[in-house]
């Protein structure tokens, strides 16, 4: 298999008609070997516009939509991200690539040891995957200049506007299959945020995310 052409077609047939035409996107989407963070048995679909598997109930993103992310975050080089869900690693390293600092938090052993392991490889050493549920919140690291939730939620875990710094951006798909929303919140300050839905997808829901509230007549 050609990876490059693959890689090439993959950026010139899903990314760019996706309206992604920041060109620091599409060169870090070209740098990123992104068949190396893929489970062996899907290498072969590493550019196809499809989730991959990745076991535990968890999938990575398409690409296009791994991209599109990307560009609404506006990632700059001094920024602190979390990443919530580290799955592959892929778009955790796509996050390291642009911003100073980037923690990733997976609830699953061995999802996160892999990533680990293929990050470091790659060196990503301002990568940290750390081990822990964070669907609802994460205190250990203070705020963040980025916050990504890579799985859905019903509805928005409200504690992480607080882990947002102001000026920060926070990346949500909120919802439940087959209607998604995903969203950019932006802290235009210490008591306001703005709210952009940026398109519609379905994606496979966080472990322990927030429910919405159910009433008992």
């Amino acid at each position: 298999m050609d990876y490059e052409l693959a890689r090439h077609n993959m950026i010139e047939q899903q990314i760019r008609p996706w309206e992604v035409l920041d060109q620091r996107v599409l060169d870090l989407m070209q740098r990123v070997k992104r068949e190396d963070f893929v489970p062996p048995q899907y290498r072969s679909l590493a550019f196809v516009d499809m989730e991959i598997p990745l076991g535990h109930g968890v999938s990575m993103w398409a690409p296009k939509i791994e991209a599109r992310v990307l560009q609404a975050l506006a990632i700059q080089p001094q920024d602190r991200v979390l990443e919530v869900g580290t799955g592959s690693g892929y778009f955790t390293a796509l996050l390291a690539s642009q911003a100073m600092q980037v923690v990733s938090v997976e609830i699953e052993t061995e999802l996160r040891t892999d990533a680990e392991a293929k990050l470091r490889a790659h060196g990503f050493a301002n990568a940290t995957c750390k081990q822990g549920d964070a669907a609802r919140d994460w205190s250990e690291d203070g705020q963040f200049d980025v916050i990504v939730l890579t799985g859905s939620c019903p509805v928005l875990p409200e504690a992480y506007l607080q882990r947002l710094k102001p000026g920060g951006r926070l990346f949500v798909i909120v919802g439940e299959a087959p209607a998604m929303e995903a969203t950019l919140i932006t802290r235009t300050s210490h008591e306001s945020y703005r709210a952009d839905n940026l398109f519609e997808t379905s994606v496979s829901s966080l472990r322990n995310a927030p429910q919405p509230e159910t009433f008992v007549f």
